[in-house]
């Protein structure tokens, strides 16, 4: 860049696409550092992280200790002082404290200070966010004035309403558009970033540089996938998804103004890649960054513990995967090969541990009580919560994480056991629909996403993926024997999940009315299992937990 500040004709902005740790301060600083030297070696002139970089995203109620504010303040400051050696100024978000109240702000450090600060005008409340509740609106600013460039800094969700933050901008004399995002991933996503950018683009006549963080928050999945638009519409660059990395972009002024040198164009997954890499980036992280040495689950020959063994195995590495088959009378040779077989594609260790002695245990301690009832879900259940408990003895022996394997058809409609296959620490399928496992398993077992530390190959073997899905509770059991074949479950449940469409809009789609009310019912009821449920990957637009949070008690029903 000129040194002439008043009149600069090129400057490099370095993207920092990286992974955060919420509440991990020190560590995220580091990483700060880290990557802002990086950049310097690669003569960037600013480093624009992405949205909360200091605090991670989203730290949700952390905000309210004032010590925790204080901490991030203390880390901006002293990551100020790194840029007076000269080097790359500095973009990067934190929470802070000011008169009005808690903000969702962005700092700019240059010259050993913090030179301006910018605190997020629109709060979003919808969905997986609730920053309303936890921080305080500020007010729209004008561009600042970087080295004889003035920047815009619209924050997240700024740019995705009408607010105008960004014609304001505009208007003021800003450009370039800097946007720190935080915008977890869902199918098809990156389209949708891309119409809400240029919408910006279009209305301010500047260009824009959509920065998004990458990683795993409990739930949520941030896939990077950070881009840049000039102000002819033309896409600048486009950096990697599920991927951390570092990109500097090259600008020059024009006569019409800014533009991004054309650069980096990295392929972007679709389908059912993006899907498996999200879940895996998702679990990834969970285990890594709540510190679990291994994970267990229990592998029954059915394709839903064989994704997440998969899954597990390309996250993690199989020796840190532990694999428990827990046979039972009903067990069928079949499935005990399967899981053997799967096992052994996976490379990771497995365990046959039958769980007759503590299910007849249970029994006979129960004779009297049950004497002269009929056997049932009760005795069903027994079995699989005998299972839960061994897992759980498992992870509390040796501090393996469970892994629990229920996929979205089955939490949506109840067709799980509470402190039994729902026992465990996460779910990677969470928000899978059974059809999506086997649209996975499938892609998996001809595909090799990059990153995965998974053996190539048949990794779920073909008989898992072609026999019928079956809980094995009872002779000669389906689990089409009590729900709907799973691609019509699959359909009413995303029209009343992820479409809040009524029985009558189902029913037109050319679904039976007594099996539409009938799932809608198990779908209500189920409410209070899934307040229990172990936490998983967020995947579709609506997810069970941030996204849709409706009352355990009751009694609407669409008739």
């Amino acid at each position: 860049m000129s040194t002439d500040h008043t009149i600069p004709q090129t400057l490099r902005i370095a993207i920092a696409q990286h992974n955060p740790t919420v509440g991990d301060i020190a560590g995220n600083l580091a990483k700060a550092r880290e990557i802002r030297a990086d950049a310097a070696r690669q003569g960037a002139d600013l480093v624009l992280f992405t949205e909360l970089f200091v605090s991670g995203y989203p730290p949700e109620d952390l905000v309210c200790k004032p010590s925790f504010l204080a901490a991030c303040l203390r880390a901006v400051e002293s990551f100020a002082e790194d840029t007076a050696d000269g080097g790359p100024g500095v973009l990067i978000g934190f929470p802070r404290q000011g008169d009005a109240g808690r903000h969702n702000s962005v700092a700019v450090l240059d010259g050993g200070r913090i030179v301006a600060v910018r605190d997020k005008v629109d709060l979003p409340n919808y969905g997986e966010f609730d920053e309303k509740r936890v921080f305080t609106e500020g007010t729209i600013s004008g561009p600042y004035n970087f080295r004889g460039v003035r920047i815009g800094i619209p924050i997240c969700e700024e740019i995705w309403n009408d607010l105008g933050v960004c014609e304001t901008l505009a208007e003021a004399g800003a450009e370039i558009l800097l946007v720190p995002n935080g915008s977890p991933y869902y199918r098809g996503k990156l389209d949708v970033r891309y119409q809400v950018a240029l919408k910006q683009v279009i209305e301010s006549g500047l260009p824009l540089v959509f920065a998004n963080q990458v990683g795993g928050q409990d739930e949520l999945v941030f896939d990077g996938a950070s881009f840049g638009f000039n102000a002819d519409r033309s896409l600048a660059f486009q950096m990697g998804q599920f991927e951390a990395e570092l990109y500097v972009t090259e600008w020059s002024r024009r006569a019409d103004g800014w533009r991004c040198e054309p650069g980096l164009m990295s392929r972007i997954p679709e389908g059912e890649e993006a899907d498996y890499r999200a879940c895996m980036l998702g679990f990834r992280d969970y285990v890594n960054k709540n510190g679990f040495r291994n994970v267990v689950l229990g592998l029954s020959g059915g394709i839903d513990s064989a994704l997440c063994a998969a899954l597990a195995v390309d996250a993690l590495g199989a020796e840190r995967v532990r694999t428990v088959m827990l046979p039972y009378r009903y067990t069928s040779d079949e499935s005990l090969k399967d899981a053997e077989d799967c096992a052994n594609a996976l490379g990771c260790h497995y365990d046959v541990v039958p769980i007759s002695e503590p299910v007849e245990g249970f029994l006979s301690a129960l004779a009297d009580l049950f004497e002269g009832t009929d056997e049932g879900i009760t005795e069903e259940n027994l079995q699989s919560r005998a299972r839960g408990t061994i897992l759980m003895a498992i992870s509390n022996k040796f501090g393996s994480m469970v892994v629990t394997t229920g996929n979205k058809s089955e939490m949506s409609v109840g067709y799980a056991t509470l402190y039994g296959d729902m026992n465990g620490g996460f779910n990677p399928i969470k928000d899978l629909y059974k059809m999506q496992v086997y649209a996975l398993s499938a892609w998996r077992n001809k595909h090799v996403p990059p990153g995965v530390l998974g053996p190539s190959g048949e990794v779920i073997p073909h008989n898992i993926i072609s026999k019928a899905p079956s809980a094995e509770l009872r002779p000669n059991q389906t689990d089409q024997d009590s729900l709907p074949p799973y691609p019509a479950l699959d359909d009413i449940l995303e029209c009343l999940v992820e479409g809040e469409m009524s029985v009558e809009d189902v029913v037109a789609r050319g679904h039976d009315i007594v099996t539409v009310h009938r799932i809608e019912h198990l779908l209500y009821l189920a409410e209070y299992k899934r307040r229990q449920s172990a936490p998983g990957v967020k995947i579709t637009k609506k997810n069970f937990g941030r996204d849709r949070r409706y009352p355990i008690t009751n009694r609407f029903r669409d008739r």
